[in-house]
């Protein structure tokens, strides 16, 4: 299938929908009756406690798992029933930043960047080299075009993997953990990085996150997952200020409320073989 202009099917109308989608892992149900609209143009934190079901939710928007029951629509299109080349030519309208970046190793900076396009575009190398250099002057690292992986930082790998999410210019980002492991200077160039290429790029940026500040400054809407659905769902104020216990808990890190600090267990004497305690009249 050719490639073709990411930006030219786009409409009015929200970019992902996921309509009453429940799914899993064999017969272990993750996510239950879900429905989701994100808009198009906004920054997205899916946020939650591990194990909550955010990863599973950013598998089903790039059809990595298909739904037991429901809908996950991009861009009004149905993801579950396509052919392998119809979900291709919808997957080179998104970007993927994965946790740590995921470079390739034995490739340069310049060639990271470069692969996405080689891969699936008929473009010249001379075109190819405009854009790579273009897409690393964003991100600020077109002068370490020719280093490898093992001599950057972290930080500037999260980058590279960063120029090379936006290398097909495509209508929407994933990004999977993008903060993790980063030293405070880094952690805040990639957030202001995600919102300024968002914006100047027309993007929708979907980012499944445990760094709450950082990303509270970045994000438009924030969702937050637990218990098999969406549990809340609004601006970051809106979830700084819910009265819901859960959403309480963990906005504001405590250690117990919902989310118990001790899992449930036998008394602790049973378990170390003591007599029950004599009560006391």
């Amino acid at each position: 299938m050719a490639f073709t202009d990411p930006k030219s099917t786009t409409s009015a109308g929200p970019l992902i929908e996921v309509k009453d989608v429940t799914c899993g892992y064999a017969d272990r149900v993750i996510l239950s009756k879900v429905n989701l609209s994100l808009a198009r143009g906004k920054v997205i934190a899916l946020i939650g406690s591990s194990g909550g079901g955010k990863t599973t939710l950013l598998r089903l928007l790039t059809r990595q798992l298909r739904p037991m029951t429901g809908q996950v629509l991009f861009d009004g299109h149905d993801l579950a029933p396509m052919n392998q080349d119809q979900l291709y030519a919808q997957r080179r309208r998104m970007g993927m930043l994965f946790q740590f970046g995921a470079l390739f190793t034995d490739l340069s900076v310049f060639e990271n960047v470069a692969f996405p396009l080689r891969e699936h575009t008929q473009l010249s190398e001379a075109m190819i080299r405009d854009l790579v250099l273009m897409k690393l002057n964003a991100v600020g690292l077109r002068g370490s075009r020719d280093l490898m992986p093992n001599e950057i930082s972290g930080g500037m790998a999260r980058r590279v993997a960063l120029a090379r999410a936006i290398a097909l210019d495509p209508d929407l980002v994933l990004y999977d953990e993008p903060f993790a492991g980063l030293d405070p200077i880094s952690l805040g160039v990639t957030a202001r990085l995600i919102r300024d290429l968002n914006d100047a790029l027309g993007l929708t940026s979907v980012i499944v996150t445990h760094d709450l500040h950082e990303t509270f400054t970045i994000a438009d809407h924030v969702v937050m997952v637990a218990n098999g659905g969406i549990v809340a769902q609004g601006t970051p104020d809106e979830l700084r200020e819910s009265r819901d216990p859960l959403v309480h808990q963990f906005v504001n890190a405590e250690a117990d409320g919902p989310v118990r600090f001790h899992q449930p267990a036998v008394p602790v004497r049973t378990d170390f073989g003591l007599p029950e305690a004599e009560e006391t009249a």
